[in-house]
């Protein structure tokens, strides 16, 4: 594929993404999917006050042991039941992790399918889930103002984020990396120096960027997708993000490549509001199952086997 080529195509995802925007469920009824896509309206409520985190963060990937057993009455996953569907954050330009499939108009994905696993255990049907597309400054603002009950769309899972949200234990272990063009000279990011890299706004791989004594050029944008188009387009020198989804552009632009070390490890964890508790510790449990039973590795076989190494569960970490 060539470059010209990808950009015509990423951009007629985001035409489609438009076009269907507020549509109705596909018919499994899995997806009332917000595809409001690329402006996918910040919450205008003022979320609750962020409750005091712990003095101590000494290892932020520890979250609640999880339950087990039927869900009780008067639960926040009893009141999920009731509503009749798991409402979810996810990413809609991310290929592998959370992606909009142009062909169907579905977002589909790694972490899709784990979010499945959750409805799956709240309805014992997994297709009763409403996704709804995000962006990467949005996720921890609708999980606290309550429009969404969970996002997984590559959180990391860190000490500031957690004055904000709780997190689930780790359900993919990323690292941060770069990709440039295959003709870059580049080789780590010292070489990139005075050059523009891009990342989304209100990452921690952005932080990252911003703040390293080599001094490249921080360039921000809103949809993971951009970042594509602007290598493409050489309006950037160099992408720098999730390995996860450095691999879902290297498989969408093959005239790309990996570079240098990880600079950061990037735990992934699922965002849910502090007042609930119990739906952390739930999630868990799902969580727990599928690294037990091979759902996990089962997934990460159908998204990632083609274009990664084998790999195993995070190990969970558990507190309280």
């Amino acid at each position: 594929m060539t470059r010209t080529t990808s950009v015509v195509e990423l951009l007629a995802v985001a035409a489609l993404v438009t076009g269907v925007a507020g549509c109705a469920s596909t018919s499994d009824n899995a997806q009332r999917t917000a595809l409001a896509a690329l402006a996918t309206p910040a919450p205008t409520t003022a979320a609750a006050a962020t409750p005091t985190p712990s003095a101590h963060c000494t290892d932020p990937t520890a979250s609640l042991r999880p339950s087990s057993g039927p869900i009780p009455a008067g639960s926040f996953m009893d009141r999920i039941r009731q509503r009749g569907r798991l409402i979810a954050g996810v990413d809609q330009n991310t290929l592998l992790l959370g992606y909009l499939r142009p062909s169907t108009g579905r977002i589909e994905g790694f972490e899709v399918d784990i979010l499945r696993e959750v409805a799956r255990a709240i309805f014992d049907d997994p297709s009763r889930i409403e996704l709804r597309a995000v962006t990467t400054d949005q996720r921890l603002p609708l999980v606290r103002s309550g429009t969404v009950d969970v996002v997984a769309d590559a959180v990391t899972i860190n000490c500031g984020r957690l004055r904000q949200v709780a997190f689930s234990t780790v359900y993919f272990d990323a690292s941060q990396r770069l990709l440039v063009p295959s003709s870059s000279r580049a080789r780590r990011l010292a070489d990139l120096a005075g050059h523009r890299v891009c990342a989304t706004k209100g990452s921690t791989s952005l932080q990252r960027i911003a703040s390293d004594p080599a001094h490249p050029i921080p360039y921000p944008v809103a949809q993971r997708t951009d970042c594509l188009v602007a290598l493409q387009q050489g309006a950037v020198d160099a992408i720098t993000g999730d390995d996860p989804f450095l691999l879902g552009y290297r498989a969408q632009d093959p005239n790309t490549k990996l570079i240098g070390p990880p600079l950061e490890e990037e735990p992934y964890g699922m965002a849910i509001d502090k007042s609930h508790p119990d739906f952390v510790r739930f999630v868990n449990g799902v969580l727990e199952r599928i690294r037990g039973d091979g759902t996990w590795r089962r997934l990460y076989r159908r998204w990632f086997g083609a274009v990664a190494p084998a790999a195993t569960p995070p190990s969970p970490r558990y507190e309280g």
